[in-house]
């Protein structure tokens, strides 16, 4: 993976870290006053009407019903592609969820305003495929 500072990819692996550390505040911190977060996009039991969760008090709501419900996350990115003020990974997110790993492989976008702040965190991929991979941990 390419590893070049970028405002967008060093937002990324920001959000990321952040994840992994389990920093709610740090994570939300990161995200534009009317940042959105879609993930993933469209419909789904995170976001039934698939509108997304725009403003930082929305994206702390989906910390709480997605991230902090799960034992750990990692990021198995292979590539990034940085353009204009985007980028996006390609990947694997494995959670580990009640002593099972489930691993969502997709296309994860991050879009940074004219400060470094996240605008835009947009994950692809798909939840039946992904509900698929679930297996024991160990």
């Amino acid at each position: 993976m390419t590893t070049t500072e970028h405002p967008a990819r060093a937002a990324g692996l920001a959000s990321q870290a952040a994840v992994r550390a389990r920093d709610k505040q740090a994570w939300v911190a990161l995200f534009a006053e009317d940042g959105i977060v879609e993930d993933p996009v469209g419909p789904s039991g995170f976001d039934p009407e698939g509108k997304g969760h725009r403003g930082k008090e929305a994206i702390a709501a989906f910390w709480d019903m997605a991230i902090a419900k799960t034992d750990s996350i990692e990021f198995l990115f292979g590539d990034s592609f940085a353009c204009g003020n985007e980028i996006a990974f390609t990947g694997t997110i494995r959670s580990t969820l009640g002593g099972h790993h489930i691993d969502a492989e997709g296309v994860f976008t991050y879009k940074v305003d004219g400060t470094g702040k996240i605008a835009a965190l947009r994950a692809f991929w798909e939840v039946d495929r992904a509900m698929a991979t679930a297996e024991p941990v160990g």
